[in-house]
């Protein structure tokens, strides 16, 4: 279970988006996490190893990435997957036959797919609303709610959800409460900070950004959840190989992706400022 590290949540966000969850290589030092692209480790006996034994349940690539974003969330936990997709089914895998979710109606399509096409024929209840209308969000919660799933901005309306109000009727329900962040990006927007106990992200998307990768993550701030989630993680094995989660959490992905944003923000608040005066 990949845990993130005190010192990475202490940082600003800019130093967080280079250094998070890097840890150097004890082989030659290297400073950045190298690519692990191997799918067995080295054991001195049997069931003696040096905390790594097979990459579908660890990989040191896929540890920095999902160190990295958890980070970027303000989370404690990571878990990387496969897919957005892959994340998402994993989320769903937390609930049993019969629960119910409330979730936005605005979803983008696979997630939708999923949930109606796929996980409602195994026995979990939906009910889609308006999720920009907390009060509508909040009138479809029932007995058996146990999740209140929420997409903002949507894919690709880029609808919105109030999260405070969002995160305040899944308290008052005892519902997990999800959230899609992948338009967002954790710069813009950490739902933890709303109530959320997952975050999910397509890391195919933003946090790429260069159309040479597709994987998901999951983050939590919750130690009882992040046993779960890496119980599913290890146990349906949908994980990215150590070469994607490079893409993504190297130099091509999250470290450029989060400069080119902090720059640009940068560009626009002096902009706006020299045309206030």
């Amino acid at each position: 279970m990949t845990k993130v590290s005190g010192e990475d949540l202490g940082n600003r966000f800019g130093t967080r988006a280079v250094h998070a969850g890097k840890i150097p290589d004890p082989l030659a030092g290297a400073v950045m996490t190298p690519i692990y692209q191997t799918s067995t480790y080295i054991q001195e006996g049997l069931g003696r190893h040096k905390g790594y034994e097979y990459a579908r349940t660890r990989n040191p690539t896929r540890e920095a990435l999902e160190r990295n974003v958890a980070a970027l969330e303000g989370g404690r936990h990571g878990f990387a997957f496969g897919s957005g997709l892959a994340a998402l089914d994993a989320v769903l895998k937390l609930l049993s036959q019969g629960d119910h979710v409330v979730s936005g109606e605005n979803l983008y399509g696979g997630s939708h797919r999923q949930m109606t096409h796929v996980w409602a024929r195994l026995g979990l209840e939906f009910t889609f609303v308006d999720a920009a209308d907390a009060g509508e969000l909040a009138a479809a919660v029932t007995p058996r709610t146990r999740m209140i799933y929420a997409e903002t901005p949507t894919n690709p309306m880029m609808r919105l959800c109030d999260l405070a109000a969002a995160g305040e009727t899944a308290r008052r329900a005892q519902a997990l409460f999800v959230v899609d962040n992948t338009f967002a990006t954790p710069y813009f927007q950490r739902p933890l900070e709303f109530g959320a106990d997952v975050v999910l992200h397509s890391t195919t998307k933003y946090l790429n950004g260069h159309s040479d990768m597709v994987g998901g993550l999951l983050v939590t701030g919750r130690d009882d959840l992040a046993e779960r989630l890496g119980f599913l993680q290890n146990a349906v094995g949908a994980v990215p190989g150590p070469f994607d989660c490079w893409l993504a959490s190297g130099s091509p992905g999250i470290r450029k992706w989060s400069g080119c944003i902090i720059r640009a923000c940068r560009r626009t608040h002096s902009t706006s400022w020299r045309a206030a005066r």
